[in-house]
């Protein structure tokens, strides 16, 4: 008769071997190591920018004059709201502009979805 200790054993290796690995959202990263969570509201980062030494350790506030168009404007492009860190952009939100938005939804500049 197998002993506690081997049943315990065998317990833990069944659930360890049926229980699905934690996997981070399959959402991709800008070039900075951030993007936006639109579940949230945030913008937040998950490694470090090519060329740093380390992955922050919290998430960081954007200021939004580092990125937002001057003067009310709008982004002309979804390759400059790309480059200023502002992509996807939302209705209301600086630099957004409905010819940014391809499917009318309120987000402009998201991601391809591309299968």
């Amino acid at each position: 008769m197998p002993s506690r200790l081997s049943l315990l054993a065998a317990s833990i290796t069944a659930i360890a071997w049926v229980t699905p690995a934690a996997v981070a959202h399959p959402g991709g990263l800008n070039k900075q190591g951030c993007h936006n969570d639109r579940k949230n509201g945030g913008y937040h980062r998950h490694r470090a920018a090519s060329g740093e030494g380390r992955p922050a350790a919290a998430a960081e506030p954007l200021d939004p004059s580092a990125w937002m168009p001057s003067t009310g404007a709008v982004f002309r492009k979804c390759a400059e709201a790309r480059a200023a860190g502002a992509a996807p952009v939302r209705r209301g939100d600086p630099g957004y502009g409905p010819h940014l938005d391809r499917d009318h939804d309120g987000v402009g500049c998201e991601p391809s979805r591309r299968r």
